[in-house]
């Protein structure tokens, strides 16, 4: 046996129950994973509340990244062998110590990439690759607004946007948060508190706006960010942190200038083996090179994922945040 954390019924932090499972054995084309490491993400938290439906339904086990070694592979696993390092992004069943794991969907740690890295970066990183560089393409001279540029994305992506050549705008709930965005990449911060994003990001572009607006908050952000793109702009909704968008008519983008709109995930972008392997190619490529640091903030231990879950839901987190089994 070893222990997890599960949901058998949705609700707050307290749903997270600390308890022994069985991971079994691996069958055929599966791995079993002890983790050393485990990502926390706001992802975990929708599928504690029901927001997002279990996948293999009740009860569950969140958890969308972790990095750790392999103890035992399945019939026709050769790629992988006991001892190796891997590190995965998949919906759920990653707050355990041990699982088991389809092997397409483990990607070999390169050296050079500690475990707790490995585990914060893998479900956020890929993330950011797959907006950067997929949903809307960043070039060099580019104006992107971001926000929660202090969140776990939040902080990779600013310094790859920088890296890529964007000028790089985000928003920020407090002080605090400003500082730390502007040290991960973010070249104009505007704390939504007491600014009004829409008239600052006017004031920073001279008018001419945003090229895309990546948008993980929801409500609260709808349909200002629409105000913030220039026409033909690329409005990307990512997350709902604050709340669902409400329904609107697909006309509103005509009227804000013929902008473009998109609802990804990245589960759809990285469904083939070969689009996953690419993104975390791109993700340890940037990393290895300096041009992104992963920066653990907050460490908890596995069986207090509750309190890590009331911690990143009062906006007392920053960055990456990692639950140690």
């Amino acid at each position: 046996m070893s222990k997890a954390i599960r949901v058998h019924v949705h609700g707050g932090p307290e749903a997270l129950v600390y308890e022994d499972v069985d991971p079994g054995r691996p069958g055929r084309g599966e791995v079993l994973v002890r983790h050393t490491a485990i990502g926390l993400n706001f992802i975990d938290v929708y599928f504690r509340t029901g927001l997002y439906p279990a996948p293999a339904g009740m009860p569950v086990t969140p958890g969308g990244e972790a990095a750790g070694v392999v103890l035992e592979v399945g019939e026709g696993v050769d790629r992988l062998k006991p001892g190796d390092r891997v590190a995965y992004a998949v919906p759920t069943g990653a707050y355990c110590e041990r699982r088991v794991i389809a092997a397409d969907k483990l990607v070999e740690v390169p050296e050079g990439i500690g475990d707790e890295q490995a585990a914060a970066m893998m479900l956020k990183g890929m993330t950011a690759e797959y907006l950067l560089l997929r949903t809307f393409k960043v070039k060099p001279g580019d104006t992107i607004l971001y926000h929660a540029a202090a969140g776990g994305v939040g902080l990779i992506l600013g310094q790859w946007a920088r890296h890529l050549g964007a000028t790089v705008i985000g928003t920020v709930g407090s002080a605090e948060k400003a500082e730390i965005a502007r040290a991960h990449g973010f070249d104009h911060v505007v704390n939504y508190r007491d600014q009004d994003f829409v008239a600052e990001v006017a004031a920073i572009t001279g008018g001419r706006k945003c090229d895309v607006v990546y948008d993980s908050v929801g409500n609260d952000t709808f349909p200002a960010s629409l105000d913030c793109l220039k026409p033909m702009g690329t409005f990307v909704s990512f997350g709902q942190s604050s709340g669902p968008i409400p329904p609107f008519s697909i006309s509103l983008l005509a009227q804000k200038g013929s902008l473009y709109a998109t609802r990804p995930t990245i589960f759809a972008y990285n469904a083939r083996r070969e689009d996953l392997v690419r993104s975390a190619e791109a993700l340890f490529d940037v990393v290895l090179k300096g041009a992104v640091e992963i920066r653990i903030n907050q460490r908890y231990a596995l069986r207090d994922a509750a309190q890590a879950h009331a911690d990143l839901e009062g906006r007392k987190t920053t960055g990456a945040t990692v639950l140690i089994p």
